[in-house]
């Protein structure tokens, strides 16, 4: 156990469970993750042991076969799996998010349909708001769903699709346009089914290709293409239309935390490897650890390392309480997100040369952190959500 991304108070399960996850990383996800990495392999073993593990349920409550445990566990988890390679959280952040919204919004049905098979893995989940013309303007989304006599017929393009081919549900964010006045209560969020695969996977789904990335290799990312696509009405999360945008906004605020996380294990092996690499790297005759420029910045990266750890902590804990959290939430992911990419630079930085070598795991890591400005929302994005709150709350 090292100094920096301790938590206190946790239980001895939620320990054990820590230590379980911590020891796949080492042995079966350090190991290999760059030559997968490289290769833009998809991780099949790495997710089949995590399976295993009980990872896919790790919230899913024990009546649908899952584990029960809270958001901080499970972001906890997220910490350790990313600090292994982000691209496997990636894998169970979407599949989770789902979980989540079915575990908080759907209907008895809907949760023992699809739950116990989740919390295995064996259902795999994709969420779905963006579309081609649009990132953070969720109002602007143009996909919509038309009411038939047996259903709905669903027409549109989505966007950004994490596990977009190896998801087989897909909780997709569409238009509905019921009649309310207010373009947030005209959207509805569906619980589509398909296959796994690239090509036409269900009746009028379409998933076309791989998106090619700059990082985040091995974990597919996909466009959703619907025509037509029919679907009855029961596939409403939670049974009724209109409510699909604060569905989908509880979802994204986990998944801050989540994407902290995430951040938090980028930050963190950054550290590490520049840690690790200063004490044995030497000039001017003695290890590049013992000058100070370099001291100073192996102290700023530590400092930064654990106020993300600890921001990212409170908001899990404020959620698993049922307090409000969307600034905390917002915070963490902000502050995580900046801090990891401050923290992985310093360490590429310390590397000198090698740090642009693909041998070398601070190349990957590089490519990898950027991502961690714009998922589920840009700082910018996070920035004005904290501000409009903040300004609700200090009022004159």
């Amino acid at each position: 156990m090292t100094r920096l991304c301790t938590t206190e108070g946790l239980t001895e399960d939620q320990s054990e469970i820590l230590k379980a996850v911590r020891a796949f990383v080492d042995k079966e996800i350090i190991p290999v993750a760059n030559e997968l990495e490289h290769a833009d392999e998809y991780p099949t073993e790495i997710i089949e042991g995590l399976k295993e593990l009980g990872v896919f349920g790790l919230m899913i409550p024990e009546e649908y076969g899952g584990l029960g445990e809270s958001l901080l566990t499970y972001a906890l988890c997220v910490e350790e799996i990313a600090r292994g390679w982000m691209s496997v959280s990636g894998v169970i952040n979407t599949h989770f998010i789902v979980a989540y919204m079915l575990m908080q919004h759907g209907t008895p049905e809907q949760k023992e349909k699809y739950l116990p098979k989740m919390a295995l893995g064996e259902v795999r989940g994709a969420f779905s708001m963006s579309e081609p013309g649009l990132g953070s303007d969720v109002s602007a989304i143009s996909t919509k769903a038309t009411k038939t006599d047996d259903g709905y017929e669903i027409t549109g393009q989505k966007m950004w699709l994490t596990n977009g081919a190896t998801s087989t549900l897909v909780a997709c964010l569409v238009k509905t346009d019921e009649g309310s006045d207010s373009v947030y209560k005209n959207m509805t969020t569906f619980l589509i089914e398909k296959e796994a695969g690239f090509g036409e996977t269900a009746q009028g789904v379409t998933v076309p290709g791989k998106i090619d990335k700059m990082g985040y290799k091995g974990v597919e990312t996909t466009e959703l293409v619907l025509e037509g696509h029919r679907i009855s009405a029961d596939q409403i999360l939670g049974g009724e239309p209109g409510k699909g945008f604060f569905h989908m906004m509880d979802g994204v605020e986990v998944g801050r935390v989540n994407v902290a996380a995430r951040a938090c294990g980028l930050a963190w092996r950054g550290f590490e490897l520049a840690v690790e690499y200063a004490q044995q790297r030497k000039t001017f005759g003695k290890a590049i650890a013992e000058h100070q420029a370099v001291l100073f910045r192996l102290a700023e990266m530590a400092t930064k390392v654990e106020v993300a750890h600890t921001m990212m902590v409170r908001a899990a804990r404020l959620k698993d309480k049922g307090e409000r959290m969307d600034v905390e939430a917002g915070m963490a992911k902000m502050v995580a997100s900046e801090y990891a990419n401050e923290v992985v630079e310093d360490a590429f930085r310390i590397h000198g040369g090698y740090g642009y070598s693909k041998e070398y795991e601070i190349e990957r890591l590089m490519r990898e952190v950027k991502f961690m400005l714009i998922g589920e929302g840009t700082s910018d994005i996070q920035k004005m959500i904290i501000g409009r709150q903040l300004l609700k709350e200090y009022k004159l």
